[in-house]
């Protein structure tokens, strides 16, 4: 856990990219100190609360969840793709055990982020672990690392020196991925260099659920952080100004989330 120290920052962006995501207007927070984990929850730390607690998540209990197609192989069976986002496939037997359809498990990528996971079950695990959900603001503050306004947690260069610094898209989204950060899917969360205050994963990889309603919503409850499926031409919010939203009732495998507390 990295402890952030009462203060405030100026929130938000003024991009109108997504005039629909309501990233500003920038204006100043202040949060009073709290506490927030380095990296997003793993497969293993996920497995102990599932050992602990007995959790059958949603995804296991309704028998399916989504899943990006091109994780799937090549002879996998016919599935339901979402209308306007085809690139997304129903599939049975897709949960947090099985990240990427039932063909998969999560035994050699237990340091990846656990994804599959709904608002309720990520909330549920905080608690256990003795934390909560961070609220947006203290998302956003963290993982400036104390840039102000900088477009990403390192800057305002997306590949400083040409080093990749989070897990997303190159290429030609979604039918080509060049992979010249070296994942098509999840990565370890500890994979990609720390902001300065320590924190890894702002920036790609998966999205991050927050405590926070998103407002105008129904239901819907806000992430940050953008994932491994975010790319310039379609979905530019790994931005650390930028965030989403989801019903706090869905899991697919590009959402996570990590800890934080009092």
């Amino acid at each position: 856990m990295i402890d952030v120290p009462a203060g405030t920052f100026l929130m938000g962006t003024d991009d109108r990219r997504f005039p629909a995501d309501g990233e500003g207007p920038v204006r100043p927070v202040t949060t009073g100190a709290y506490s927030i984990a380095a990296t997003p929850v793993t497969n293993d730390e996920f497995a102990a609360f599932i050992d602990a607690t007995g959790t059958v998540t949603l995804a296991e209990r309704e028998g399916w969840s989504f899943v990006f197609g091109g994780l799937l192989p090549d002879e996998f069976p016919p599935t339901r793709g979402v209308v306007g986002a085809e690139w997304w496939r129903v599939v049975e037997g897709a949960d947090w055990r099985h990240p990427a359809g039932p063909q998969s498990d999560v035994t050699e990528i237990g340091d990846h982020p656990v994804v599959h996971v709904n608002w309720t079950e990520a909330g549920a695990y905080a608690a256990w672990a003795g934390g909560r959900l961070p609220t947006e603001a203290e998302w956003e503050r963290a993982a400036r690392g104390g840039l102000e306004q900088a477009t990403y947690p390192w800057g305002d260069e997306l590949t400083p020196d040409g080093e990749h610094r989070g897990n997303i898209w190159q290429g030609v989204f979604p039918t080509e991925n060049t992979l010249d950060d070296g994942y098509l899917g999840t990565s370890p969360v500890d994979a990609f260099p720390p902001n300065a205050w320590g924190l890894h994963d702002v920036a790609g990889n998966v999205w991050e659920w927050t405590a926070d309603h998103f407002e105008g919503r129904d239901g819907h409850r806000v992430m940050r952080g953008g994932s491994y499926l975010c790319h310039e031409s379609y979905c530019n919010r790994y931005r650390v100004g930028a965030r989403s939203s989801n019903t706090f009732d869905t899991s697919t495998g590009n959402i996570g989330f990590r800890v934080a507390g009092s």
